[in-house]
């Protein structure tokens, strides 16, 4: 692995999704999160796999969940690999009226974004 590979994340590096994640992988997937949205409260966290502030940012919300007791309660959370899926990405735009950013977190009640962020403002506190 060369040394920007490191910095920046090679081909070889394994995806390793926490268990609390939900994947968003097909239109599908997305009609799901969004019906659950009806019924309690979702979050999107939209990646980029080839950005280093998307994974460090990642990896900070990933320990503040980790951290948090019964975030089951708080909110489903769904995760959506940009590059990916990036149809699905630009539907998430389209369909919810949200400047696309990433990496983001999309705070979703009852079909609608209540709150969003971006890169360093995305916390945990976006779901309460």
């Amino acid at each position: 692995m060369s040394f920007f590979d490191k910095i920046f994340g090679g081909k070889e590096e394994a995806k390793e999704q926490k268990s609390f994640w939900n994947p968003i992988q097909s239109e599908d997937d997305l009609k799901i999160a969004l019906e659950n949205s009806n019924t309690g409260k979702i979050a999107i966290f939209k990646h980029s796999t080839s950005c280093f502030i998307s994974k460090t940012v990642l990896k900070n919300f990933e320990k503040e969940i980790e951290n948090h007791k019964n975030i089951d309660e708080v909110a489903a959370l769904y995760f959506l690999d940009l590059l990916a899926y990036r149809p699905l990405s630009n539907k998430i735009a389209e369909d919810l009226g949200v400047r696309h950013e990433s990496p983001q977190l999309l705070v979703i009640e009852d079909g609608k974004v209540i709150n969003d962020a971006s890169h360093q403002n995305i916390s945990i506190n976006q779901l309460s």
